[in-house]
């Protein structure tokens, strides 16, 4: 009879262990490339990020991560599990980057966990409307509203205007990647925000390693030899030959006195940002500052782990490393993201939980930004509360290698328009008589388009009438230099991609899909 309850408390245990919810810890980085991450065959040779190389060797990486095309929609998606343009209400407003939404129209999912009995914490950068949502929709808040503070929102690495729960901003200085890690750790070992009985969800949302790239000053040193081979597209000319015009026309970089490439303008300027030189204004020059300012961040995602570990919290807790998108240097030009390529806009993604998921693992499936969502309801066990545009990524998680899996990936960029303001496409006549934008980012900007990835396949259409159509294939050409669209060859491999692009709009409720301009025609 002893025995028989000893095995009873055993079985009892494993049961509440097994309905235990786990917590979510959600680490977001801000225009962060794959290249910058060790662990990723990509990355230069020179790059060290121990710490969130330990989190892929726990967990699985992935390897073709789209995630969103720049800061604000990528956000909204997050929060949403929608496209842009299913977003409703989310607007720019006022002087940039001021936004606006309406939480009636525009619910964000972090309420439904609440209400499903989790606590709720965001810790950071806030980039979505003025309002936060706390009390409605967390629990916890420490954040940088730049939509409500345009007058602050250039200043990415010290002295923030933070909000507190809702609270009257404070100025406060400090490095932010140090200031965010810091609060995020009071709320892991229970010193600040977090209830003890409760499972709970963090997003920490790191403002770097956005422009203006500025690096802790414990790292102005790293990476001492930094050095890339320029990309082959970097200046127009033939190595752009088949892409649409913006990509020709594009011309961030020049040859210096020496002959390195560097910023055309001396300086790379954002809208809310000039980014402050600090070793100089060489390609080598930009892309030794930005990879150190990856570094903090690497420290932040050690000590997070670490202190799970501390507090017993590890084995129940899904960790997710990623960024809004990615960022180039050089690749076709661009010095920004937004783009359609991997370069500018493929993100890091890493997904550890090694209590219920494989470690060490690479998923080469290509994933989505709007997949997340659906795949945090799934692992919290409650249903989704609206129809949302991505899909559940648990089959992958379990089976990174060997789940069948052939969803494909949609993403597009509709400039600074969400909701039913994307179902009509501006044309380059609006945007030059000052109506509705067409183009976004630095001259001469990257207008609307959509994109989908299909297996090693991808599929690109600018959303202007008469451009030029896209195909790359990703294994023989990862760099897409060749645009296999303009070879005859390819022609019905094109139009299965198209169709398959409009069907996946359609399925997403994009209103635009009925009024698509038509694309050159194909040889």
């Amino acid at each position: 009879m002893k025995y028989l309850l000893i095995v009873l408390f055993v079985f009892a245990g494993i049961a509440a262990a097994a309905e235990k919810k786990p917590n979510i810890l959600f680490i977001y980085s801000d225009d962060h490339s794959h290249r910058s991450v060790s662990c990723y065959p990509e990355a230069f040779d020179w790059v060290d990020t121990p710490n969130i190389d330990a989190l892929a060797e726990k967990g699985v990486r992935f390897s073709s991560a789209y995630i969103g095309t720049w800061c604000m929609p990528s956000r909204a998606t997050i929060l949403t599990g929608m496209h842009q343009w299913g977003v409703k209400s989310m607007r720019m407003e006022g002087t940039y980057p001021g936004s606006a939404y309406d939480p009636k129209q525009c619910p964000f999912w972090p309420s439904v966990f609440r209400a499903k009995g989790y606590q709720t914490a965001q810790i950071g950068k806030w980039h979505t409307g003025v309002d936060t949502g706390f009390g409605r929709d967390w629990d916890h808040q420490i954040v940088w509203n730049r939509p409500r503070h345009t007058d602050n929102s250039g200043q990415y690495y010290y002295n923030q205007l933070i909000e507190k729960n809702g609270g009257k901003a404070v100025m406060t200085g400090g490095y932010t990647t140090d200031n965010y890690t810091k609060w995020a750790l009071d709320y892991l070992h229970g010193r600040e925000g977090r209830v003890d009985d409760k499972p709970w969800y963090l997003w920490v949302c790191f403002g770097a390693v956005h422009g203006p790239f500025t690096p802790a000053d414990r790292h102005l040193k790293s990476y001492p030899d930094a050095a890339i081979e320029p990309p082959a597209d970097i200046y127009p000319g033939e190595s752009r030959k088949g892409k649409p015009k913006y990509v020709r026309e594009t011309e961030s970089w020049v040859r210096g006195e020496n002959g390195e490439p560097e910023l055309n303008t001396g300086k790379a300027t954002q809208r809310t940002v000039t980014n402050n030189v600090v070793h100089g204004n060489t390609l080598n020059d930009w892309v030794r500052q930005y990879h150190q300012g990856v570094l903090a961040i690497d420290e932040a995602v050690g000590k997070l782990v670490a202190a799970l570990k501390e507090t017993g919290q590890y084995e129940n807790t899904l960790i997710v490393f990623t960024s809004d998108q990615g960022i180039a240097w050089g690749q076709h030009g661009f010095r920004v993201k937004l783009a359609p390529y991997d370069a500018t806009i493929l993100s890091p993604m890493i997904v550890s939980m090694p209590s219920r998921l494989p470690s060490g693992k690479v998923c080469s499936h290509p994933v989505s930004g709007v997949d997340l969502p659906p795949t945090f309801f799934s692992f919290a066990g409650i249903d989704l509360p609206w129809k949302m545009h991505g899909h559940d990524l648990s089959p992958l998680l379990k089976s990174p290698e060997s789940a069948p899996w052939s969803k494909p990936v949609l993403t597009g960029l509709t400039g600074s328009s969400y909701g039913k303001d994307c179902n009509k496409i501006p044309t380059p006549s609006d945007h030059k008589a000052g109506g509705k934008k067409l183009y976004l980012g630095p001259d001469p900007g990257v207008p609307w388009w959509v994109s989908l990835r299909d297996g090693d396949l991808k599929y690109i259409r600018t959303l202007i009438e008469g451009e030029v159509e896209e195909l790359y294939n990703l294994k023989e050409d990862p760099e897409e230099l060749i645009n296999l669209a303009r070879n005859p060859a390819h022609r019905r491999k094109v139009l299965e991609l198209r169709g398959k692009t409009i069907a996946e709009l359609k399925r997403t409720d994009a209103g635009m899909v009925d009024d698509l301009p038509k694309p050159a025609t194909l040889p």
